[in-house]
C-alpha cells in the first residue's frame, strides 16, 4: 500500500481550483478527487505496517487552523516544468501540524523526509507543455487566492495507479483540537 498524510480541501475551494484547470497542452489536470494538500508523503508499507502507522498517527496532537490558498507556480526547469501547483502560504499551525507527523512517523522507523517542505495543491503533471503556454498560466493566475476555509482534521491517503493518474482513497481521518479545548 502507497501512503502518504493530507488534508482534503472544502467543495468551494476544490471548484475554485478546477477553473484554473484549462489552457496549457500537455497538461494532465487533476480533477476534484485527486486534489488535496499533502502533508508528507510516506510511501509502500505493508498491512501490519499500515495498521501500525494508522495507529500510531492517532498519537498527532494539534489545534484546528485556518489556510488560504495563493498564488501559482510551477516545479521543474524554465525549460522543463513537469508540474503546476498553487501554493499554501508556510502558516505556523500548518508547519506546526506537519512537523508533529513527521515526528510520530520518524519514531515509528520511518527515514526523516530529506526534502523541504513545499506546501502546495497540484494543478496539473506536465509533459512536453508549450513554454510560452506555461508562462501566460502563470502570469493571468498570479493573483489567484481562494479561501479562507477552516482545517479541522487530517487524512492518512492511499494511493492506486489509474488510467489518469494516481486514484487517493482517504483511510483513516485524524480530528484536530478545538483551540482552547483541551
Amino acid at each position: 500500500m502507497r501512503l502518504f498524510t493530507g488534508i482534503a480541501l472544502p467543495s468551494h475551494v476544490l471548484d475554485r481550483l478546477l477553473t484554473l484547470c484549462s489552457g496549457v497542452p500537455g497538461a494532465r489536470w487533476q480533477d476534484r478527487e485527486q486534489m488535496h494538500l499533502t502533508l508528507r508523503f510516506i510511501g509502500e508499507v505493508d498491512g501490519k505496517s499500515f495498521d501500525d502507522m494508522r495507529l500510531a498517527l492517532a498519537q498527532v496532537r494539534s489545534s484546528q487552523f485556518s489556510l488560504t490558498l495563493d498564488s501559482v507556480g510551477h516545479f521543474g526547469e524554465r525549460k522543463r516544468v513537469h508540474a503546476l501547483w498553487v501554493g499554501v502560504p508556510m502558516v505556523r499551525e500548518l508547519i506546526a501540524l506537519r512537523d508533529r507527523i513527521e515526528s510520530v512517523l520518524v519514531r515509528y522507523g520511518q527515514e526523516p523526509e530529506s526534502r523541504k517542505y513545499k506546501p502546495h495543491v497540484t494543478l496539473a503533471r506536465l509533459r512536453d507543455a508549450p513554454l510560452d503556454r506555461v508562462v501566460s498560466f502563470l502570469s493571468a493566475n498570479a493573483l489567484f487566492l481562494a479561501g479562507p476555509f477552516a482545517v479541522e482534521e487530517f487524512h492518512l491517503y492511499s494511493s492506486h495507479p489509474g488510467g489518469g493518474g494516481s486514484l487517493y482513497r482517504i483511510e483513516e481521518s485524524y480530528p484536530l483540537n478545538v483551540v482552547g479545548a483541551s
